[in-house]
């Protein structure tokens, strides 16, 4: 047996036709060759994987091949070619920067630079993960990347361009290396296994590029590992027990259950793939990922978004033609809220079950008896019970109206014959009888309330609910605002004649209370006399310093406003408040950070102790 070499090794490109995914940047770099019009700095940018260092040797054996093709393409032929091959060219020098990264080594690769090629005619520096580079040794590379001599070409290749300087940048060549689709990883992937007679199926090479995630090394990698486990037949679902990949048909099931509202199903397929050891954030980022694709299937527009295999986008659009747009929507939305809610939830699972139960609930009707009805659908159903109760006691109410309505008139008209009696009689009965339009009126609102009230109150006690309670449900809450009072909501507690005492404490949390309940237009001024201490001077007279004359000001405006609402929530309508500005020596001190440590140790001397046990200092 010969000895192993990985795939990503064995199937590494030598040549531009062979590099997967980048057409138009090796276009690009054969027309240079080509046409003999290269820079003398390039920088291959990337994610990993995507053949970077491998463009940059293939274009350094190139720009040296002493007889290089039409195409641009190195010939494999020559001296330089043959060299560059066997490993022993003395034109192309590698430098790894992540271990390389010192100013010392950029002199070192600095003075070779000196030296002409011996054979060919450019010298080819490949410095790889170049951002890796120290500030030292990027400024001490900086003259020579600008102006290297005739004969010399760098080639700098990274994954991560915004860590580089932007003097590097500009005296570049900028190539940016796409990552590779899941359709031309397939491919190359196929490629690979046919050369190395290895059966397989579409869908378990497609779980394999996408994992990869975009990187044809990665790719390869897990190819090897795969075709180790399955030996040399690539199935599907011995590539998602190798690599412990969650079944797209999980999530397929899932979203099937959720459009016929079928939640215990959902449950028991959801206990089934936690305990397979799967992480419910898991299971919810790729369904996410699942109801993104198809909602990218539901139009012919959006099809070509989808990066998977051939079967398995009939799929997706068999099940968008049975789900709604409507429902896909806020089913992302759902998804979307829980992803960011997850790490931070002390009951992970409950949370991913609640998750799928309104995923599932999306499509249900509102008159639905099923449990676990959301509150928009409570709601509505309450809306529906008050109006049917409202048409019952219209009746009544229509009658008790009139007869209301006909007794006032009726008492008008006896005021109006009382007054006019007035005139001209000193005296007037004020213990009148009540008429007998009065008397009718008072006995239908009598009936009225003793019949059809009595029957709504029951109608809405039935539910759990009275009948005040569905009434005040069906009007959207306002906050009352009084004026002159800073973030009060109830006009009833607005104290007549009171004068409760009330102790410093009783000040300061009421204080602190009207801080926090001040509307958002004041946010800047209730954060700063949330630092203040209101003192009583003399019961009921109150004295706040202010540190500031702005800050001063600023409070005088709404004076009368805090006085009012200290008067409200103290019970006591004779407070009244001073405000002065601080003296000098009232004025608190902004403390270092080392000065409150120091505060801390003379306050507590444990503190002190502590540090010197652990060894620690103030940074």
């Amino acid at each position: 047996m010969g000895e192993y070499i990985v795939s990503a090794r064995k199937y590494r490109p030598t040549t531009f036709d062979t590099v997967v995914g980048q057409s138009a940047l090796t276009t690009t770099l054969k027309n240079a060759v080509r046409s003999g019009k290269l820079a003398h700095a390039y920088l291959f940018c990337g994610p990993r994987g995507v053949g970077k260092t491998t463009c940059a040797r293939i274009f350094a054996k190139a720009i040296n091949c002493l007889s290089p093709t039409a195409e641009g393409d190195a010939c494999g032929e020559c001296e330089s070619c043959r060299s560059f091959n066997e490993q022993r060219s003395f034109n192309i020098f590698e430098l790894d920067a992540a271990s390389n990264n010192s100013v010392e080594h950029i002199k070192t690769l600095m003075e070779q630079t000196r030296i002409p090629p011996q054979v060919g005619r450019y010298k080819v520096f490949i410095i790889d993960e170049v951002h890796m580079l120290s500030t030292a040794a990027f400024n001490a590379f900086l003259k020579t990347l600008e102006e290297p001599p005739a004969h010399v070409i760098f080639v700098l290749a990274t994954t991560e361009k915004h860590k580089i300087l932007p003097t590097i940048l500009s005296r570049c060549q900028i190539y940016d290396f796409e990552r590779m689709t899941v359709r031309g990883t397939i491919d190359h992937l196929k490629h690979v296994a046919e050369s190395e007679g290895i059966t397989y199926e579409e869908e378990a090479l497609a779980v394999i590029a996408e994992k990869a995630d975009g990187g044809m090394r990665d790719a390869l990698s897990i190819f090897d590992q795969a075709a180790s486990f399955c030996q040399g037949n690539i199935t599907y679902q011995k590539v998602i027990e190798d690599l412990n990949v969650l079944d797209a048909d999980h999530y397929f099931r899932i979203i099937d259950y959720a459009v016929d509202n079928k939640v215990s199903e959902i449950m028991v397929l959801l206990n089934d793939i936690i305990s397979k050891g799967f992480d419910g954030g898991l299971l919810i980022g790729g369904l996410a990922s699942h109801v993104r694709n198809v909602l990218m299937a539901k139009d012919e527009a959006t099809l070509p978004l989808l990066e998977v295999s051939e079967e398995r986008r009939k799929r997706y659009r068999e099940q968008a033609g049975r789900c709604e747009t409507r429902f896909l929507y806020q089913a992302l939305r759902l998804m979307n809220q829980c992803d960011i809610n997850y790490r931070q939830s002390s009951n992970k699972r409950l949370l991913v079950e609640l998750t799928l139960i309104e995923i599932a609930q999306i499509t249900q009707p509102d008159d639905s008896p099923a449990a676990g009805r959301r509150p928009k659908r409570l709601k509505t159903l309450f809306k529906n019970l008050m109006q049917q109760a409202h048409q019952h006691s219209a009746a009544p109410q229509v009658a008790a109206g009139a007869a209301v309505a006909s007794a006032a008139d009726a008492h008008k008209s006896t005021v109006k014959t009382t007054i006019s009696t007035s005139q001209t009689q000193p005296t007037v009965a004020s213990t009148a009888q009540p008429t007998a339009t009065t008397q009718h009126a008072q006995a239908a609102t009598q009936s009225y309330q003793a019949t059809a009230r009595p029957q709504l109150k029951a109608r809405g006690n039935a539910l759990g609910y009275s009948w005040n309670n569905l009434r005040q449900m069906a009007k959207p809450k306002k906050m009352q605002i009084i004026p002159g009072t800073l973030g009060v909501d109830d006009p009833n507690s607005v104290p007549k004649d009171e004068h409760r005492e009330f102790t410093q404490h009783d000040l300061e949390f009421q204080w602190m209370s009207m801080c926090n309940r001040m509307p958002q237009k004041f946010s800047g001024i209730a954060a700063r006399m949330k630092n203040m201490n209101p003192t009583i001077t003399t019961l009921p007279s109150l004295e706040v310093v202010v540190e500031n004359q702005i800050m001063f000001d600023q409070m005088q405006t709404i004076k009368g406003s805090i006085v009012n609402t200290l008067r409200l929530y103290l019970h006591n309508s004779d407070i009244t408040l001073n405000m002065r500005l601080a003296e000098r020596h009232e004025q608190a001190k902004i403390l270092t950070r080392r000065e409150q440590f120091e505060e801390m140790s003379r306050q507590n001397p444990s503190v002190e102790k502590l540090r010197a046990l652990l060894d620690l200092e103030l940074a």
